[in-house]
C-alpha cells in the first residue's frame, strides 16, 4: 500500500468510538469521513520514503511540490518558524513568530503546482463586505501577508493569516462520540451557512467545503506566550528523520528535508466544546471560483460529499448549487458522529447508490446514463438490497444523529426540529442544480430561524 494510502486509512482506523452502530452496506467500518481517498492523491517524487504517522506525504517533496520547511527557517526575513501545524494535499501550514510585530502567525506554504489565487480571492472577498466588523465578515479568515519563497522545488505561493484551533474534522477525531452538544453543532451549522452566503453574496463559490476546511477559531491569543512558555504549554517540534526506502541520504535530493515535523495540538474534542468557544472560521480557497466566468468543470470537493451532477453531467459548468449540496452534507455531519454518505475508498456508483436511497430515483436522463444502476435498482427504482440494508433519511438521522447522545449526556434532536432539518436538507440535496436553494434560501428556512440561528445568536453573548 503506497504511503499516502496507508496516511489516510490509518488515519480513520485509529479513530475511537465507544458504541457500535450497525454499519451500513457501504461501510469499510472507517466511517464518517470527509474524502475519498483516491481524490487526495499528489503527484509524486520517484522515490519511496519510509512511512511517517501524521505527515504530509514525503514523495510530495519533489518538483512542483511542497517546499522543504524547517524549524526556525525564516520565511520573507520576518517569519521565523516556530512549530508545524498540519498539511494539506497540496501545502503544508506552520506556526510562525512575525519578528517584526513579535505576534504568532499561521503560513500557509503552497506547493510549487498549487494554484496562487487565494490570497486574491480572500482579499476580493474581504474588501467587498460592506461592513468588515460584521458578523459575517467574523467567519472568513482575513489575509495578513502575502509572499512567494524561491525553493528547490519551484516558487511557492505562502499566505499569512491569524492562526486557528483545529478543523472541525479534527475537533471530532479527538472526541470517542465524535459529536457536538446539540447547541454548539446548530450554531456552528448556522455560521457555516453565513460563511457560505457571505462568499456567493461575492460572487465566488468555494468550491471544496467539507468539515476538514472550518475551522474553529482560537478562544485566546498566543502572542503573550514567549516560545519557550509555548513550547512548554503544546509541547516542543516533534520531528522524525526522513529516510529513504533505498538507504540513500536525503541530501542527494536537496527538495527534500532532512526531517518532518508532527503537528501542534491546539484544538479540543468536539464533545467538549462550548456554545461561548464556537467560532468557526472558512477556511482554504484554493479552488474557490467564480461561476460567472464559466470555467470550472471539474469539482474537487471530496466524493462523499460531491454533488452527483459533478459524476453525470461532467462537461457541464458548476455553480454556486454545487456548494449547497455539499453544505447540506455538512450540516448533517455537524449533528451526528458521522457522514451522511457512508464510505472510504467508496467507488462512485455505490455512493450514487447511496445518494438515492435518500433522494429516490435519479432524473431520467442521469437514470439511464447510470452504466451499473441495475446492481442497486430495478427499472422502476425499487431498491433490490435487503430491507436491512437500505439507509433512509430517518435511519441515518435516529441511528448517527440521535443514536449515541444519550449514552453520551447530550440532547436528542427532537421530532418537530428533525422534520424541519430533514425538509432543509433533502431541498439542499434536490438532484438538479437549479431546484436548490440559494445560501440566503437556505438561512431563511425554519430550522435556520427556528433552533440553529437562535444557538449561534446565544453562543454569541459569550464569546470572549
Amino acid at each position: 500500500m503506497s504511503g499516502w494510502i496507508l496516511r489516510t486509512v490509518s488515519r480513520y482506523v485509529s479513530w475511537r468510538r465507544p458504541c457500535h452502530l450497525p454499519a451500513s452496506p457501504f461501510s469499510k467500518r472507517l466511517s464518517c469521513v470527509f474524502s475519498n481517498v483516491p481524490s487526495l492523491a499528489m503527484p509524486t517524487s520517484t522515490f519511496e520514503y519510509g512511512y511517517v504517522e501524521d505527515v504530509e506525504a514525503l514523495e510530495g517533496y519533489r518538483p512542483g511540490g511542497y517546499h522543504p520547511v524547517q524549524i526556525d527557517d525564516r520565511l520573507y526575513t520576518r517569519y521565523r518558524i516556530i512549530h508545524k501545524l498540519g498539511h494539506g494535499t497540496y501545502s503544508t501550514a506552520w506556526l510562525a513568530l512575525d519578528e517584526q510585530t513579535s505576534n504568532y502567525v499561521a503560513i500557509k506554504v503552497g506547493a510549487a503546482d498549487a494554484d496562487k489565487r487565494e490570497a486574491d480571492i480572500l482579499t476580493q472577498i474581504s474588501t467587498g463586505i460592506t461592513a468588515p466588523n460584521s458578523e459575517t465578515a467574523s467567519t472568513l479568515p482575513l489575509a495578513l501577508d502575502r509572499f512567494t519563497v524561491d525553493g528547490p522545488n519551484g516558487i511557492h505561493p505562502c499566505l499569512v493569516t491569524v492562526p486557528a484551533r483545529c478543523s472541525l474534522r479534527d475537533a471530532k477525531e479527538a472526541s470517542d462520540s465524535m459529536l457536538f452538544q446539540l447547541n454548539v453543532a446548530r450554531s456552528l451549522a448556522a455560521q457555516l451557512a453565513i460563511a457560505v452566503s457571505t462568499v456567493h453574496s461575492q460572487g465566488y463559490a468555494h468550491g471544496d467545503l467539507h468539515l476538514g476546511n472550518c475551522m474553529l477559531q482560537l478562544p485566546y491569543s498566543l502572542n503573550n506566550l514567549s516560545v519557550k512558555q509555548l513550547y512548554a504549554k503544546f509541547g516542543a517540534p516533534d520531528s522524525e528523520p526522513v529516510v529513504r526506502s533505498d538507504g540513500k541520504p536525503t541530501s542527494s535530493a536537496p527538495g527534500v528535508p532532512p526531517y518532518v515535523v508532527k503537528p501542534l495540538w491546539l484544538g479540543i474534542p468536539s464533545d467538549e466544546l462550548t456554545p461561548g468557544d464556537a467560532k468557526l472560521l472558512l477556511a482554504d480557497f484554493g479552488v474557490a471560483f467564480r461561476p460567472s466566468d464559466k470555467s470550472r468543470f471539474q469539482s474537487y470537493t471530496p466524493l462523499v460529499l460531491r454533488p452527483p451532477e459533478a459524476f453525470f453531467e461532467p462537461t457541464a459548468l458548476l455553480s454556486f448549487a454545487s456548494d449547497i449540496w455539499s453544505l447540506g452534507c455538512s450540516i448533517f455531519e455537524l449533528l451526528g458522529h458521522r457522514s451522511l454518505i457512508d464510505g472510504i475508498i467508496t467507488p462512485q456508483d455505490e455512493i450514487t447508490a447511496q445518494q438515492v436511497h435518500l433522494q429516490g430515483r435519479l432524473p431520467s436522463e442521469w437514470w439511464d446514463r447510470w452504466e451499473l444502476r441495475a446492481k442497486w435498482f430495478d427499472e422502476t427504482g425499487k431498491p433490490l438490497s435487503n430491507e436491512r440494508d437500505i439507509w433512509s433519511w430517518d435511519r441515518r438521522f435516529d441511528e448517527w444523529v440521535n443514536g449515541l447522545r444519550p449514552s453520551c449526556g447530550t440532547d436528542l434532536v427532537k421530532d418537530d426540529e428533525k422534520a424541519a432539518l430533514l425538509e432543509l436538507l433533502r431541498w439542499m440535496l434536490a438532484w438538479r442544480p437549479g431546484e436548490r436553494p440559494s445560501a440566503d434560501d437556505v438561512l431563511e428556512t425554519a430550522w435556520m430561524k427556528q433552533w440553529a440561528l437562535p444557538a449561534y445568536a446565544e453562543g454569541r453573548k459569550s464569546w470572549r
